[in-house]
């Protein structure tokens, strides 16, 4: 089985790899860590790990480094004597860990699932555990902990119906290592049969929740003043807000058409835009200018910035890390890939700041998460473009209405908080003990 998955990865990584490299040079800074891909590692990174017990998270993109960054604080001061390494695979998620995490813990590339390149990264870091966060599934690297007898983590668990389809049609390849998991945090009931179905341990699943409405919140420091930039284009204090967040090819011409007529019934709505590709951005910008709306992108708004009220209908963020931001400041809020797009976006960011939320039909990839929001009125789910232009037409015209919506979707929230502290017992508990420390819960 080995050796032909090693023959199929190495023939589809070749046919594969011009798109990913487009892809790569796309996003920019694609040089940095590249050797770090293939296992190859510095010397600054080998010294900071020599004889030390290390433990290695993975955390796959943005979206899994912000449930890391929690986890992190929380699980550190339980085991003093690891050193953490934390792994990605974006060059957006690395950003992300370079800002986020202090200097003491090292922030390195994933290795490809080829077996010398999963290799070289092991023998260098030799992790006394993994943690990998929600879903990353690697056939060379799961084979390879389980050969040197390494614990394997699986946190924050999610199979969405795509990937539960995908791994039980390749059971016979899947389903050994599943088995081979030390323990599994799932994130809802649902998650933890097709976790079980799928093969692991039944003794190893637990339902914990999602570290996503733990890891939703702001931190006191606020390296970006978004009230302060909507005032240099000329937003009114009070002004409505619209914000588009993660949006997908597609959305943002929908949300710039049904701005355009919503203005002429609120003259003081002002249009946010954040891709959830930031290398999208001058494609967006094309279509918005065909529209004929009047924008800014994010990266050109510097300290001298200034327009006159009106002069500015839309800011188009073409940069990484500060979504949440805008959030804090909109008056209702979209989520992205809900209506041309399959599988949504991560919708407990606005929900924690008490924001009145829109989505669309397609929120597979947060389905028990979107029917928490439904079931206690937190969010309002559309059909269509349709039905979404009129839900906001209505929330931008009822104060109360949105007010409601928000304290709602904030109630979700804080029910639900308390994921990443069970999801650290649960790692402790099955770490291999031997000389390290473990802390005592305080």
């Amino acid at each position: 089985m080995r050796s032909l998955y090693n023959i199929l990865f190495a023939f589809f990584f070749c046919a594969s790899a011009p798109f990913y490299f487009l892809k790569m040079w796309r996003r920019g800074n694609w040089q940095r860590g590249f050797r770090q891909r293939f296992g190859r590692f510095d010397s600054k990174i080998k010294q900071a790990l020599s004889n030390r017990q290390v433990l290695w998270i993975h955390a796959v993109s943005v979206g899994e480094v912000n449930v890391c960054t929690q986890l992190i604080r929380a699980l550190e001061p339980r085991v003093p004597n690891l050193k953490v390494v934390v792994s990605t695979t974006t060059s957006t998620g690395m950003a992300r860990l370079l800002r986020e995490l202090p200097s003491h813990i090292e922030k390195i590339y994933y290795p490809i699932d080829h077996r010398k390149c999963v290799q070289r990264a092991l023998s260098l870091i030799h992790p006394a555990a993994v943690v990998l966060i929600e879903a990353e599934i690697w056939p060379n690297f799961i084979w390879r902990l389980r050969d040197r007898r390494i614990p394997l983590f699986l946190v924050n668990a999610r199979l969405s119906d795509r990937s539960y389809r995908g791994y039980k049609r390749l059971g016979f390849l899947f389903r050994e290592l599943f088995g081979s998991i030390t323990g599994t945090g799932a994130q809802n009931d649902a998650d933890a049969a097709r976790l079980r179905e799928l093969g692991c341990r039944p003794e190893a699943v637990h339902v914990v929740g999602s570290m996503k409405f733990d890891a939703a919140q702001l931190g006191e420091r606020r390296p970006l003043d978004v009230s302060a930039m909507l005032r240099q284009l000329g937003v009114a204090e009070g002004a409505r807000l619209l914000v588009g967040g993660s949006t997908h090819a597609g959305e943002e011409a929908l949300l710039a058409d049904q701005f355009l007529r919503l203005r002429k019934r609120y003259p003081d709505l002002f249009l946010v835009l954040v891709p959830r590709h930031f290398e999208r951005g001058k494609q967006v910008g094309r279509e918005l200018s065909a529209r004929g709306l009047s924008f800014i992108y994010r990266n050109q708004v510097t300290a001298a910035t200034q327009f006159k009220p009106g002069e500015i209908q839309c800011l188009l963020v073409n940069t990484t890390g500060e979504l949440p931001f805008f959030y804090e400041q909109a008056t209702v809020v979209f989520i992205g890939k809900s209506l041309c797009g399959q599988g949504g976006q991560n919708p407990i960011e606005p929900a924690a700041l008490g924001k009145a939320i829109v989505f669309g039909p397609n929120m597979q990839n947060f389905a028990a998460i979107a029917e928490a929001f439904l079931k206690q009125r937190g969010a309002v789910q559309v059909r269509d473009a349709a039905g979404l232009e009129r839900t906001l037409e209505e929330l931008f015209g009822d104060e109360p209405g949105r007010a409601a919506l928000g304290q709602n979707a904030l109630r979700v929230v804080r029910e639900n908080r308390g994921a990443i502290e069970r999801t650290v017992e649960l790692i402790v508990k099955h770490l291999p003990k031997g000389e390290l420390y473990i802390a005592p819960e305080v």
